[in-house]
């Protein structure tokens, strides 16, 4: 980070209060707009000052374009962290900033309602649906209570959530974790999650837009990767876990949450499953394909699926000769 550029930065006000908005949450550009009360034009001028100097990052979805503080990468500099804590010891001391910077934290609510209700109206439109195959087998409760269990013999670390839907395992294990990445390829359940995972500390998730077939991340980049319900859209699984082995250290773990081979054909069409479950040789052989071995698979008997938790290790590469 360039001092100068930074000074040069902050040498706004309206840019400060964003630098101290964007520790408290990530927020789109017109999210930004909304608690300044300034036009999207002249926000945006501010938040490229700002993204130049590395004192935030930009990030688009879609037609929106999200800011989040660079604490939110796990790649904070010295630097910024001493500015944040200088710029909280000054709401302290300057009454007048540090009523600004309440003021605009309070409009928070505003967006956390606004991202809250987006998030129930997407689910009244997909609520029969859902309903539908919720009946078909366990409590998802019990599932997750296995997966807690599972994965607690051993540090979470660095984690990817692969097809994160609606953010619940993300959610589910943000607290033992250094960081969660929640990526989907969907839109709509990217704001979905955004809403469900909005009160947590900016620092420990980030929301990512991709695809599970062409991860947006370097190899050997995460320490636990988890697919909750979401190898069954696959057309190719191998290839899906293939991209996940690329972005998992050695010694990292996998655990893949899916549903046991069954016969619903309906399932195809209703819910545009690609893959109608999975046996255990299945999974094992796309793992070892992928670079990973099978420890043990984990069966929780439904009403008419069976719900399974795989959880494999990855190999280290093999070194040439």
């Amino acid at each position: 980070m360039d001092t100068e550029s930074i000074l040069r930065a902050l040498a706004d006000p309206t840019r400060l209060r964003v630098v101290r908005l964007l520790g408290a949450m990530e927020l789109a550009v017109g999210e930004l707009a909304q608690v300044l009360g300034q036009s999207q034009p002249r926000v945006s001028r501010h938040v490229g000052i700002l993204c130049d100097a590395g004192l935030a990052e930009r990030r688009r979805e879609g037609s929106w374009v999200f800011l989040r503080a660079p604490l939110a990468t796990k790649q904070m500099p010295a630097t910024y962290r001493l500015l944040m804590e200088t710029l909280a010891s000054a709401e302290g001391e300057d009454e007048a900033l540090g009523a600004l910077c309440e003021a605009d934290r309070q409009k928070l609510t505003a967006v956390r309602s606004a991202r809250g209700q987006a998030a129930e109206d997407y689910f009244a439109r997909h609520a029969d649906e859902w309903d539908e195959l919720r009946r078909m087998h366990i409590a998802e409760a019990l599932v997750e209570d296995g997966l807690k269990e599972a994965l607690g013999n051993g540090p979470i670390g660095t984690m990817l959530d692969v097809g994160t839907g609606t953010g619940r395992m993300a959610e589910l294990f943000a607290p033992d974790a250094d960081h969660v990445v929640a990526l989907d390829k969907n839109l709509d359940m990217l704001r979905v999650a955004r809403a469900k995972l909005q009160n947590l500390p900016a620092a420990s998730v980030e929301l990512v837009q991709g695809d599970f077939v062409d991860l947006p991340f370097a190899k050997a980049h995460f320490d636990t990767i988890v697919l909750h319900q979401v190898l069954h859209f696959a057309p190719d699984p191998k290839q899906a876990l293939c991209e996940a082995g690329r972005v998992t250290r050695a010694g990292g773990r996998i655990a893949i949450i899916d549903f046991e081979s069954h016969s619903r054909e309906e399932l195809r069409e209703r819910h545009a499953h690609a893959w109608l479950g999975f046996s255990d040789k299945q999974i094992e052989k796309f793992l070892q394909g992928a670079g990973f071995t099978l420890d043990r698979a984990i069966a929780f008997e439904g009403e008419e699926l069976v719900v399974k938790i795989w959880l494999g290790e990855r190999v280290a590469a093999k070194v040439a000769a």
